[in-house]
């Protein structure tokens, strides 16, 4: 490994002390992942309104129902939508409010 060089060990120490361990941050990273795909990011902020089902979703972000079906089901196994089921219909909706407010604040920080 290359020298690195280190002007201030106290705050380099302080600093690396409150990194997540490596473990959240590989989980943190795949999350962003996901979110920064343009579909899924769009079909998110659609579920920020209300809980839809596939075919609303995909009337919303002017798509097909089956590209619209896969990229829930990416964002489902993210753990970024639920589903719910009523008869033969799913319904999906943003998993928690976490992630509604992530999305509010990349909106509020590009739109500034």
């Amino acid at each position: 490994m290359e020298h690195v060089c280190t002007k201030h060990p106290e705050t380099i120490a302080q600093v690396k002390s409150t990194m997540p361990p490596y473990e959240v941050q590989t989980k943190m990273s795949a999350f962003l992942k996901v979110l920064a795909d343009f579909t899924r990011l769009k079909i998110a902020y659609t579920l920020m309104e209300c809980e839809l089902c596939v075919c609303d979703v995909a009337h919303v972000v002017e798509m097909e129902h089956s590209a619209v079906s896969h990229q829930l089901s990416v964002l489902r196994k993210a753990n970024i939508v639920n589903t719910r089921r009523d008869g033969k219909v799913i319904y999906y909706s943003l998993s928690d409010e976490h992630v509604e407010k992530l999305i509010r604040m990349v909106y509020e920080h590009v739109t500034e």
